[in-house]
């Protein structure tokens, strides 16, 4: 249940968590929280039980990691930035954000009963930089930013991953001299079958859908100086939406035929700092952070069609360089990366307003958050 390197009060604790849990109806979420490392106190990986209904977290006793108090798990790691899950979540692959030969892709073991992990191997991911990481259950991919490629990583049957055997290269063309002079990779988002990949080719204004089987892509040629980070798809599919890092802008993508229909503003300021964006979880509302001036969350509602009209903006920390939203779709929790806290917002069913609930999880430098509820 734990690793060596956890010691017999944090295994104690954990296990109290879980005894006292386990007679609650509402039953909390686990969180796993990606964080920088370099220069700053986060040492890794963390898991905390999070309550979706209260907005706030539970178990942890604040004392087992000075750094990181009311988490009950650690794995340390080097700048773990951008995490994901398998679909039963028992693990969590996460990337090794470094610029040199030691990047890599990281398989960990997760007990949601009482949120312990364990690190169970690492790969190199032959990219320097990797920023985005997904599975579609078979393979892994990560998007490597400063190399500019993709890189696929088998999976084992025990889930590890095996060493890569396939990279997808991207291009340049954007007008920004000096922020698309190279390639750069920023999202490798995989739709929900795991049959289609999403690349977005921040360099060159372009995002790449790629058949899965055949590796063959098809260029979704974006706004010239837009620098593609995120992607999401809704529900059915019929929209992908890209938030633009260099253009402050959101684009709404037809999937049929691979065309964008509309093009909205998140960063009225122009501060070219957008960062991530996701759906709430019944499709009606989209959100985008703005990063760099007014750091914030750009907040949209979605018509029936699928096009987006301009809601409302909520002021956040400093750099929210990363959100979630919880599955009952009640909370938005922001990783603001150099306010060294994750904010915890509570969200308006019928307008999509966020509200900010006081309540903030102490962490220095966190950039990724994910929800499992499968530890029942």
């Amino acid at each position: 249940m734990c690793n060596r390197k956890t010691d017999w009060l944090s295994c104690v604790a954990m296990l109290l968590v879980s005894v006292a849990l386990a007679g609650c109806g509402n039953e909390p979420l686990t969180m796993i929280v990606g964080t920088y490392t370099d220069e700053c106190a986060s040492r890794g990986v963390y898991s905390y039980y999070f309550d979706q209904e209260k907005g706030m977290l539970v178990g942890g006793d604040g004392g087992l990691f000075t750094e990181a108090p009311g988490a009950v798990s650690r794995v340390e790691m080097r700048n773990p930035s951008y995490l994901t899950l398998s679909a039963d979540g028992k693990l969590v692959y996460a990337v090794s954000e470094v610029g040199d030969s030691l990047a890599s892709a990281v398989t960990l073991r997760l007990d949601s009963k009482t949120g312990a992990m364990q690190m169970l191997g690492s790969e190199l991911t032959d990219g320097k930089d990797p920023c985005y990481i997904s599975t579609n259950g078979k393979v892994v991919m990560t998007a490597n930013y400063s190399s500019g490629n993709v890189t696929e990583f088998p999976i084992g049957e025990d889930g590890r991953l095996l060493p890569h055997d396939f990279l997808y290269d991207t291009g340049m063309g954007g007008p920004d001299s000096v922020r698309q002079n190279l390639p750069h990779a920023h999202c490798a988002l995989f739709n929900a079958t795991g049959t289609e990949l999403y690349v977005s080719e921040f360099s060159a204004d372009v995002v790449t859908r790629y058949d899965v089987a055949t590796r063959l892509g098809k260029r979704i040629q974006l706004p010239s100086d837009f620098g593609p980070r995120h992607i999401i798809l809704n529900t059915d599919e019929s929209k992908a939406y890209v938030i633009g890092e260099l253009s402050g802008n959101v684009v709404v993508i037809d999937t049929e035929n691979d065309s964008v229909i509309q093009t909205v503003c998140a960063d009225s300021l122009h501060a070219r700092g957008c960062a991530d964006i996701h759906l709430s979880p019944d499709g009606k509302f989209l959100y985008a952070s703005v990063r760099l001036q007014n750091d914030g969350i750009a907040i949209f509602k979605v018509d029936s069609d699928g096009t987006l009209t301009n809601a409302g903006y909520q002021p956040t920390g400093i750099h929210p360089r990363n959100f979630n939203i919880t599955p009952n779709g009640k909370f938005l929790l922001v990783a603001c990366r150099d306010s060294g806290c994750i904010q915890i917002f509570r969200c308006d069913a019928k307008t999509g307003f966020l509200t900010d609930t006081g309540r903030t999880i102490i962490l220095d430098k966190p950039v990724c958050i994910k929800f499992s509820s499968s530890h029942r």
